[in-house]
């Protein structure tokens, strides 16, 4: 019996621990990582950050910080190797690492030439060490798309991408789309990359996948293809593989506004009579680039009271245009220009009221509307390397579509 007693008060002792140890919760210790930067854990230190102002050299830097038995001049003679001391500029970051004693001894100084890289003198050791990292970076891709509520730039600042991208579809579609007559409510679709350095700072636009707008009723799609697999050339193609460069761009001047149009008859702001107006005149801020809308050779440049500062280009046989009232002329006679290139200023020089360019065109001699004009085109794709071209937009342009109809 007393043997039973014992059997019985053990099997109970051990229920107890077993129903012990389901209640007690086990104790999870949480690991904090340490902040770290530049390869170093920052707690570890008594960190200065600042920027180079003017006046400010490395010595001068360095010899206001506690660094010990070291002399100035004995540091920068052991890393000019590795660090131009003369390189600093004004407004780049540099950052000090010091100890975190009373004494604050300099054991690092940091500086950072660019977004994307910093040198490291490390003064820790006997042995100066100085080296150049390069910060990691993350390509993202994004697609946006939808309607036009306001201008190109303003509806990409609005989803926070930065100005230069704007400027980079600007360029694609000059020979196809005269973004000042884009309105609101027309779709449009945009696929490309950005850079974050850290994979947090955003760092820019890396490139554009495909795109496409719509235009005067009719949709305009940008898709970037090498013909050549082995080279770096792109250029740019609609859906059907047809190229967007056309002879002439379609506008003298980015993001500007139409004042006046082609007309037999307008009455003349300055002369107040009715005369006819054979251009087309884009009003945009004094100093504004005036680019030439294909390749040529510098026919005429010089001043008339009439046309103030001008310049006309003669393209080939067939076509001239001029460009008028420029604040300033940046070619001269007898010079050839390629399409694009900077030939001048806006201005108000001339018969003007306010600064403009008046952008002429002539086709066999006879002055026309360039608007109206059904301008030659560039050359087409080979056609070796269209099926490899459709297959590689197929998946864009579906995703392009996907987002602006939704």
């Amino acid at each position: 019996m007393k043997q039973i007693f014992i059997i019985i008060i053990v099997l109970f002792s051990l229920v107890s621990c077993d129903k012990k140890k389901e209640i007690v919760p086990e104790k999870v210790v949480k690991i904090v990582p340490k902040k770290s930067a530049f390869g170093f854990i920052l707690a570890d230190f008594n960190i200065v950050n600042d920027t180079i102002e003017r006046g400010d050299t490395f010595g001068t830097i360095i010899q206001n910080q506690n660094i010990g038995k070291r002399k100035v001049y004995d540091i920068i003679a052991k890393v000019r190797d590795s660090f131009d001391v003369r390189s600093i500029r004004i407004n780049r970051p540099f950052t000090l690492l010091r100890s975190k004693d009373k004494k604050h001894n300099l054991q690092a100084f940091i500086y950072q030439p660019d977004a994307l890289s910093y040198y490291v003198i490390d003064m820790r050791d006997t042995a100066v060490v100085v080296y150049k990292k390069t910060k990691p970076i993350t390509i993202r891709r994004r697609t946006i798309g939808g309607v036009l509520k306001e201008s190109l730039s303003a509806t990409l600042g609005n989803a926070k991408i930065e100005g230069a991208l704007a400027n980079k579809i600007a360029k694609i579609y000059a020979y196809s789309i005269d973004f000042m007559k884009l309105k609101k409510g027309d779709r449009f679709a945009i696929t490309f990359t950005e850079r974050f350095i850290n994979d947090s700072v955003y760092d820019g636009v890396e490139e554009l996948e495909a795109s496409f707008f719509e235009y005067g009723g009719k949709i305009i799609y940008a898709f970037p293809f090498a013909q050549n697999p082995n080279s770096d050339k792109i250029q740019y193609y609609n859906e059907e593989g047809k190229t967007l460069k056309n002879f002439f761009l379609k506008s003298p001047i980015k993001f500007s506004r139409i004042s006046s149009r082609f007309s037999n008859s307008r009455f003349h702001p300055v002369q107040h009579r009715w005369k006819a107006h054979k251009g087309t005149d884009y009003a945009a801020p004094r100093g504004t680039p005036i680019t030439v809308t294909a390749g040529g050779v510098v026919e005429q440049s010089g001043f008339t009271a009439g046309n103030g500062n001008y310049v006309k280009v003669k393209h080939n046989g067939t076509y001239s245009t001029q460009y008028l009232h420029m604040s300033k002329i940046l070619v001269r006679r007898g010079q050839r220009v390629s399409q694009g290139q900077v030939i001048g200023l806006v201005g108000s020089t001339g018969l003007a009221t306010g600064p403009h360019v008046c952008y002429r065109f002539w086709k066999n001699g006879r002055q026309v509307d360039a608007l109206r004009l059904k301008l030659p085109s560039g050359e087409p794709m080979n056609g070796a390397n269209k099926s490899r071209f459709l297959t590689q937009i197929t998946p864009l342009k579906f995703e392009l579509d996907s987002v602006a109809n939704l």
